[in-house]
């Protein structure tokens, strides 16, 4: 099942140093070209909600290979590809597969493990997909100078097959009652119109403005729908896409506040450290994709390690110390960035950065899908990541908007950004202290109990 988020998390970050061919060999621009990340990033963020409550009304094993099948057709398709549209199109509907898989993953990890290593499952899960943002760069690189940018996508099948193999073999769980299965049509089409409406607004402010009335419109329209959306959810009871013992769930509700602020901090050093290292540094995409290894092959270890550490150290002491890094990390890079910064001088706030990334999310994340029951774990999951999704698009609009206004020079842009992203990361720091997990003090081990 890691393998198959390693293939999901791959996606995102692959593709990147590709945009740049594909926009050669389609003869298009990069307005248009790039959306061939965002559609499928859209359509994962807006759909996971509802992956995760179909996983845990049809099935998480059911779900988890619809997604599969769904993401590996449409990945031969998007290798496939014959126009800029064609391939856009196949990257939406990659997005849906993604939406599925990933909250039944989720879900199966914490169910098979025992409660007690509920830290592990989420370690392993976010791990995984640090692990795929970290190579997703170097594959895409690889691919595409030594073949073809096709073969990013043709990759997908083989990794998706034995993780659905080995999955359908090996992975048990226990499937939904028949009484449970309705749909809240309502709730799904009002939160994804409302989150498509939010996301492309946020998207195109940076281009259209601001004030542009179709950016005003579009947030306008996602602020309706989303206050048309909790009496919706209301009146559909415990089937409601997000029932109400979820959503008022107070431990659960502390993952889903704090973990925005952080996504907001993550997309923001994913936009402006390769930018400033291609625009600054003159690295190629591909050397900007190697130059973010730091920080993403520390996310990925470190995510690994947080698993053990969360059933020694507890919810709070993890998430807090985490957070503190992911605060400190563009504060550094506010400091070091200047016209004559050297990629050295990088290397440390984003080390800092993947080690509060991969302590922050693995323990957030387990604090709040073990703070619900077993049954709403694949939503209580696919919840918290539309949150990290929609708190990063949020905040990059506005770090956009910082960036913009303090440009140019273009350091003075960017020292101006990531001081924006230390005061959204220091909220999710305080709500760290506050309000996740117990307390600060270490949690007594077996050996301290029987001593």
């Amino acid at each position: 099942m890691a393998m198959a988020v390693v293939v999901i998390a791959n996606d995102f970050t692959a593709i990147n140093v590709a945009l740049p061919t594909m926009e050669r060999e389609f003869d298009t621009d990069v307005n248009t070209i790039q959306w061939v990340i965002n559609a499928y990033a859209l359509t994962f963020g807006v759909l996971i909600v509802t992956g995760g409550r179909l996983a845990d009304t049809f099935g998480r094993r059911r779900c988890f290979f619809w997604g599969a099948g769904i993401f590996v057709f449409f990945s031969i398709l998007a290798g496939a590809a014959q126009t800029e549209t064609w391939l856009i199109a196949a990257r939406a509907l990659m997005g849906i597969g993604g939406a599925l898989m990933w909250p039944a993953i989720l879900g199966m990890t914490f169910a098979l493990l025992p409660a007690d290593k509920a830290g592990l499952a989420g370690g392993i899960i976010l791990g995984a997909a640090g692990l795929g943002n970290a190579i997703g760069p170097l594959v895409g690189g690889l691919l595409t100078d030594l073949a073809s940018w096709r073969l990013i996508f043709f990759l997908n099948v083989p990794i998706a097959a034995f993780g659905v193999l080995v999955t359908y073999l090996l992975v048990h769980v226990a499937e939904p009652r028949g009484d449970e299965r309705r749909i809240d049509y309502p709730g799904i089409a009002t939160l994804s119109l409302g989150l498509v409406a939010l996301l492309i607004g946020l998207d195109q402010a940076s281009d259209w403005g601001w004030g542009d009335p179709r950016v005003l419109g579009l947030l306008a329209l996602a602020a309706v729908l989303v206050a048309a959306f909790v009496p919706l959810e209301r009146r559909a009871g415990n089937h409601a896409l997000i029932p109400r013992a979820l959503a008022s769930n107070r431990r659960f509700a502390a993952s889903f506040v704090a973990v925005p602020f952080l996504g907001a901090t993550f997309f923001g050093a994913m936009l402006y450290l390769p930018q400033f290292m291609q625009e600054h540094l003159d690295y190629s995409p591909l050397g900007a994709g190697a130059g973010m290894l730091p920080f993403l092959a520390t996310f990925a270890l470190v995510s690994f390690i947080a698993g053990p550490l969360y059933e020694r150290l507890g919810a709070k002491r993890l998430a807090v110390f985490g957070a503190a890094c992911v605060a400190a990390a563009p504060l550094l890079f506010s400091l070091v960035v200047g016209e004559a910064s050297s990629y050295g001088a990088l290397v440390p706030g984003m080390v800092v950065l993947g080690i509060g990334v991969g302590s922050f999310t693995p323990t957030a994340t387990t604090a709040g899908v073990t703070a619900v029951d077993s049954s709403q774990t694949s939503l209580a999951g696919g919840v918290l990541y539309m949150a990290q999704v929609a708190g990063g698009s949020i905040g990059l609009g506005l770090t956009t908007a910082v960036f913009s206004a303090a440009y140019p020079p273009f350091v003075d842009g960017v020292r101006a950004a990531f001081r924006l992203d230390a005061g959204l990361a220091l909220v999710a720091l305080a709500i760290a202290v506050l309000f996740i997990g117990g307390t600060l003090r270490p949690r007594a081990t077996a050996a301290d109990t029987a001593g």
